[in-house]
């Protein structure tokens, strides 16, 4: 296939891929690059795993590939045991190419992810409070919604002690106006298990909520997580 690889075909059969320059190994490169910068072959390389018999995973999936006319499609629909007439594919290795190409297809058949969307406190408790209230430090994320008060993305501003001096209203709200967002909401935990808001906590909120309406989007709520609770600051008229 052009432009499939720029590993020269001598040393596809001459050596073990192991001895490869490491910025031309398969495994390597996608740590490195993302998977999106290998050639087909490559990626299907590491499905193979590992090749035998003077051939590597690579040459094995050039063969692999040319039972199906270099179509990952047509590749699709070719049941296991067509595979083994390849040499140095085994059952495992089929069922394991069989296996990968249903994955890529279940995922390419699901429905776009939905927003998620917040219509309590309680929702973001419930999305935030498994994995921060047993954290041994603090964590101040941001949420940012739309006008349908649906998450577009969560930000992570900073991990210690909440400080007013540290959470600068510009790391909160510059997401915020990238994404265009409609409102933000604050969300936070105590490592003591207390969810009661600090003076700190309240300094804080006041601070972001001042910035956030001089520029037109809204503080909708600051959650304070605690162990097996949480505190909203608009249903505790803090806000």
């Amino acid at each position: 296939m052009v432009g499939e690889s720029s590993v020269p075909k001598a040393r596809q059969t001459r050596y073990r891929i192991r001895e490869w320059p490491r910025e031309e190994r398969p495994r390597e490169r996608m740590a490195a690059l993302g998977a999106g910068a290998l050639a087909t072959r490559e990626l299907l390389a590491i499905v193979i795993g590992s090749g035998g018999n003077g051939r590597t995973a690579v040459d094995i999936a050039n063969d692999v590939m040319g039972r199906a006319n270099g179509s990952l499609r047509r590749l699709a629909t070719l049941p296991p045991a067509v595979l083994l007439g390849v040499r140095g594919v085994g059952e495992a290795t089929a069922v394991k190419i069989a296996a990968a190409l249903e994955l890529g297809r279940r995922a390419s058949a699901e429905p776009a992810l939905s927003l998620e969307h917040v219509a309590s406190p309680r929702d973001i408790f419930d999305r935030f409070g498994p994995q921060m209230r047993d954290l041994r430090h603090e964590e101040f994320h941001v949420l940012l919604l739309n006008v349908q008060h649906r998450i577009l993305r969560d930000v992570l501003v900073t991990r210690g002690i909440l400080d007013a001096s540290v959470i600068h209203p510009r790391e909160v709200f510059r997401p915020a106006i990238l994404e265009n967002a409609a409102g933000v909401i604050l969300v936070h935990n105590h490592p003591s298990g207390d969810p009661d808001p600090s003076p700190e906590d309240r300094r804080v909120t006041a601070q972001l909520a001042e910035a956030g309406s001089a520029i037109g989007i809204d503080v909708l709520d600051h959650i304070v997580i605690g162990d097996a609770a949480f505190v909203s600051f608009v249903e505790a008229g803090l806000l």
